[in-house]
């Protein structure tokens, strides 16, 4: 049974595009979403395998030896049977989603269902949360803090006009800012960003985020041209969806004691402890990686820290 955990919170700074190959519908290449929402999601398997790619002892952050490497993430696929790794990497699932917005540029927008489904896996990790979410705003209105999503009256969100409702503005004020505080980057480029995410988030109706999330993503046009005659070449466009810059996305880090019988013997707090304290600041993920596609940066919250640091700050 898992031992110890962590909360890793993902802050998308170019497009990511986490792909499932080939689709069906309009566009070529979608992103990965749950079956049941259609709420984008990173799958397990292409976060751990970063993980372990950029944490190898050959790889780009220092910190592990090759024997504690393979303890925690598992031996090669070619010695797989030998044990498994100790440390458990769950599915990035989304919490905050950007979508233009007619006042304050850009309004983060969540539901009380996306909030609901992150205080489960906050409870999974053992890390408290000191709000409660509130319930879903009714039709054609959305939860707000303050007035710096609203213009003329409305919180106008791409072509659609919702009536402000404050009458939750404290509880929206202090998710903001816990999350604020705890799951995007302490590093000083997230200064404002910080400050801004208690005034520019939003709750909508469940309906109307799900909504955003399918429909709400970047698409772009991609074509290859025939070098002499500059035009498109046979079957060579295609379109790729991405998830926009600033979507918050969360993945519970859940580790057990080391498995390797002639390697290091490691607690499950010690292979958090080792996974936390790399300094891993950024990642890529998904494809598109030689066009700056999917940078992402990381905050890796335990419930440890979040004590030490006196909670919600």
């Amino acid at each position: 049974m898992f031992e110890a955990s962590a909360m890793l919170f993902i802050s998308v700074e170019t497009p990511l595009h986490a792909g499932t190959g080939r689709g069906l519908g309009a566009v070529d290449l979608p992103i990965q979403r749950e079956r049941v929402t259609d709420y984008p999601t990173v799958q397990a398997s292409s976060l751990k395998g970063v993980l372990r790619a950029v944490t190898a002892p050959n790889g780009r952050v220092a910190g592990l030896t090759t024997e504690e490497h393979r303890a925690i993430f598992g031996p090669e696929t070619g010695n797989a049977s030998d044990h498994a790794g100790a440390l458990s990497v769950g599915d990035a699932r989304l919490l905050l989603f950007p979508v233009r917005s007619l006042a304050g540029v850009f309004a983060w927008t969540t539901s009380a269902d996306a909030l609901a489904r992150f205080r489960r896996a906050a409870a999974l990790t053992g890390l408290p949360l000191d709000w409660s979410e509130p319930p879903s705003p009714s039709v054609g209105a959305t939860l707000v803090a303050d007035d710096t999503l609203v213009a003329g009256g409305s919180v106008v969100l791409e072509e659609f006009s919702y009536t402000p409702d404050p009458s939750q503005a404290q509880a929206v004020r202090a998710i903001g800012q816990w999350l604020a505080a705890n799951a995007l980057p302490e590093t000083a480029e997230y200064a404002y960003w910080r400050d801004a995410l208690p005034r520019k988030l939003c709750i909508l109706p469940e309906d109307d985020f799900r909504d955003f999330v399918l429909h709400g993503t970047e698409v772009q046009t991609h074509v290859r041209l025939e070098p002499g005659t500059k035009t498109v070449a046979a079957g060579a466009l295609w379109t790729s969806e991405s998830l926009p810059v600033d979507t918050l996305l969360y993945a519970p880090l859940l580790a057990m004691p080391s498995r390797a019988q002639n390697g290091p013997q490691l607690t499950a707090a010690q292979v958090i402890e080792k996974v936390t304290g790399l300094g891993l600041p950024r990642l890529q993920l998904g494809g598109d990686e030689t066009t700056g596609q999917g940078i992402v940066a990381l905050r890796f919250t335990t419930a440890h820290a979040f004590a030490h640091a006196g909670g919600n700050r």
